[in-house]
């Protein structure tokens, strides 16, 4: 028996409340978005509509000259270059490590790996704060015990960024370790096999067989990474609010003071398309990058 036709249009209507609601609730908050990044809202537009002005580019060109941005994009770059590449270098040797084939208990160590991730910021940040106390904390007490002088980590401009760093990779490293273990165990077994015939040292195996196909997942993971530290926000508002000093603010904690604190949400939202102009920019790049080496 044949099972009837449906018409043509009929996973559009299936479709549709779920299309409904992201236009309603993505599309069309962005678009007023960027709307508004074209003109001076602020608490007194926000009070009185007709003070509302239209000043096309001023935001941008007023974004440009701002050093207070600078100094936002010079810590957001910084966290993205060096965040970024050691948090996806432990994530693949944590990855390496719960997929060996000699390790037991497997899915324990993956789940406990991974509950920095899903555990609150705010818990995270309560417990790190203590490691990172000047005088009582745990890595002080560690300097202490090798004869090496104490660090104020978050009340120090040079020190504060890589403790946030340092907090970032724990809490972060897990989701990318279980893509890794994914890719990991999708490269065939015969590889290996084949390689140890030849005599191939271990290295060789990860230089010649696990990196390159691996090659996806790293693409994969990268972008994400990259997206996800540009958009560094919840560490530093929590742990120094930017500070001392501005030596953590963050392109979208900045966003976050304009808008939220000052009320200049015209010139927040500016802030917040240049960062996802940066941010496409760079995904586009790694991409083309990643194209021409195949």
């Amino acid at each position: 028996m044949k099972t009837p036709l449906l018409p043509a249009n009929t996973a559009f209507w299936f479709l549709a409340p779920a299309l409904i609601l992201i236009v309603v609730f993505f599309f069309l908050p962005v678009a007023a978005s960027l709307l508004l990044s074209f003109t001076d809202f602020d608490i007194y537009a926000l009070g009185d509509h007709e003070r509302l002005r239209f000043v096309a580019l001023d935001n941008y060109l007023r974004l440009l000259g701002d050093p207070l941005f600078r100094t936002a994009l010079k810590n957001t770059l910084y966290f993205v270059l060096v965040g970024g590449p050691l948090s996806v270098a432990v994530s693949l040797g944590a990855a390496l490590l719960v997929n060996h084939r000699l390790v037991r208990f497997k899915g324990l160590f993956r789940s406990l790996l991974f509950l920095p991730v899903v555990t609150t910021l705010v818990a995270i940040a309560v417990v790190w704060r203590y490691l990172y106390h000047p005088r009582y904390g745990f890595l002080n007490y560690l300097l202490g015990l090798l004869g090496l002088d104490t660090v104020d980590w978050l009340g120090d401009p040079d020190w504060a960024m890589p403790a946030i760093i340092l907090m970032a990779i724990w809490k972060n490293f897990g989701f990318n370790m279980i893509i890794f273990i994914a890719g990991l165990q999708s490269i065939p077994v015969r590889l290996y096999e084949a390689a140890v015939i030849d005599g191939a040292s271990t290295w060789r195996q990860f230089r010649h067989i696990t990196l390159p196909m691996l090659a996806p997942t790293f693409v994969f993971v990268t972008v994400i990474t990259m997206i996800g530290y540009f958009q560094l926000f919840a560490e530093p508002y929590v742990m120094t609010q930017g500070g001392p000093a501005n030596s953590t603010l963050s392109v979208a904690l900045l966003m976050f003071q304009e808008g939220f604190r000052w009320w200049n949400l015209g010139y927040a939202a500016a802030v917040a398309f240049t960062l996802f102009l940066i941010i496409l920019t760079g995904t586009v790049l790694q991409l083309r990058l990643r194209r021409r080496e195949i």
